[in-house]
């Protein structure tokens, strides 16, 4: 489903900061929403929230809290608004020159009320999140639950945290006391996100689904229209995503989750052309890496080689910003360079972030890196780690399937394989032609 780069949650947070619905239980029981309509429960669950918000919305709110604190300096709270006003900034710009502008802002309103600032604490959460400082992100919130252990921000900064550093219990306990604590969009797309990580993808879009009927906003909606897109391409369902994708765009057109899907739709459909047309739309907008990688791979796999490499050579100084502005970008450097003919560089990326944390995701980026540098077994092991909560992945399968096939194990390779593109035969726009290739010859071996 949803892409594996973490602001997503971050942005959130700093939204949720910035401002009912019916509980949702995740200790694996049922219960029912306000119209009685019964909700299967999971183990527990995180979510990659990120509602929509506009950039000028945004300049506007930061404008305002500007000006108000040039007239009361001494307002601590104005301060911690405006650091995560900043953080939510940086995720909608893809401007990562914020987050020091954010860390100033929260640090002066710790400075101006050292104690019980909650607001500041989980605003530290919220950019140790953006910048993929984890374990800070989750000494923050646990400082925030303990000044006030009923805030429901508190634990979406703890689980997320926990989530990101694969310490999953834990992430689902603090989950679970956040749904009960406050059930309203965030926490029906966290349940939705558990769901989705544990197999449950039916499970994944009627949570997202009550995630969407409890919007109150109509960018909140259009960023629920988009998730739930993303659910129904992951799993293959193209039309559905279709569907849902314009549902988000005719609720707010600039949404770039919504743009970004019906690009990918475009693609899965085989209009390679409008496809590329809408991510160059959605770059000029929004030059996330995600995006600009997208569009750099549908260059290259239209013969357009030059026009790839001056976007990967975009997407390299966006990762070289991020740095330089404090963030850790070493998953994405491991994926990235180990799909696009860097493998050193991508395994000491993939060998630092291991070192790190140990959630799915880095493990599949870890596999996949020593793939990419010849070491097959180590790199079997990292996959059986990356599909050991039963998600229905279909990179985590083809990785794995792929991986199986340099092993000499063409049996467990053709069933991965063939999994991989039965979960979603459209998973990615550099791979998925090759995943039907070796499909075709290891059946034809047969």
């Amino acid at each position: 489903m949803r892409t594996v780069v973490k602001a997503g949650v971050v942005l959130a947070a700093a939204l949720a900061l910035l401002a009912g619905g019916a509980a949702l239980d995740l200790r694996g029981r049922e219960s029912e929403d306000a119209d009685g309509r019964a909700v299967a429960g999971v183990a527990s669950g995180s979510a990659l929230l990120r509602p929509a918000v506009t950039a000028r919305a945004l300049g506007s709110s930061i404008a305002a809290l500007q000006d108000r604190l040039r007239s009361v300096p001494q307002d601590w709270r104005g301060f911690a608004t405006l650091g995560l006003a900043y953080v939510a900034q940086a995720r909608v710009t893809a401007d990562p020159s914020w987050y020091p502008k954010a860390e100033g802002a929260l640090r002066e309103s710790l400075r101006l009320h050292p104690e019980d600032n909650v607001e500041a604490l989980l605003g530290l959460g919220a950019l140790a999140l953006a910048r993929h400082d984890f374990e800070d992100a989750l000494a923050r919130g646990r400082a925030a639950l303990d000044l006030d252990p009923f805030d429901a921000n508190a634990y979406g900064v703890v689980g997320d945290a926990l989530l990101e550093i694969g310490r999953y219990d834990e992430a689902f306990e603090a989950f679970q006391t956040m749904v009960d604590t406050r059930p309203d969009l965030a926490s029906y797309a966290r349940a939705s996100y558990a769901r989705e990580l544990l197999g449950d993808v039916p499970g994944a879009i009627e949570a997202m689904r009550l995630a969407y009927e409890a919007a109150g906003s109509t960018s909140d909606a259009a960023w629920a229209a988009a998730q739930l897109g993303e659910l129904e391409f992951g799993r293959g369902d193209v039309e559905a995503a279709a569907r849902w994708f314009e549902r988000g765009r005719d609720l707010e057109p600039d949404s770039s989750a919504n743009l970004a899907g019906l690009a990918r739709v475009a693609w899965a459909d085989g209009d390679a052309g409008l496809a590329i047309d809408r991510y160059a739309e959605l770059v000029a907008m929004d030059p996330a890496v995600e995006h600009l990688a997208a569009l750099g791979d549908l260059y290259a796999t239209t013969g357009r080689r030059s026009e790839a490499r001056d976007q990967y050579a975009v997407v390299e100084a966006t990762r070289s910003l991020a740095r330089a502005n404090g963030v850790n970008v070493d998953l994405e450097v491991a994926l990235f360079d180990a799909d696009h003919g860097d493998p050193r560089a991508a395994l000491a990326a993939a060998e630092a972030e291991w070192a790190r944390r140990r959630s799915v995701h880095v493990a599949d980026a870890y596999g996949w890196a020593l793939f990419a540098n010849g070491r097959y077994e180590e790199a079997a092991h990292a996959l059986d780690r990356a599909l050991s909560l039963g998600a229905r992945n279909a990179t985590f399968l083809f990785h794995a399937g792929m991986i199986e096939r340099a092993r000499g194990h063409e049996d467990a390779a053709l069933r991965l394989l063939r999994e991989a593109l039965a979960t979603n035969p459209h998973f990615s726009i550099l791979h998925a032609t090759t995943a039907e290739t070796v499909v075709a010859e290891l059946e034809a071996a047969r």
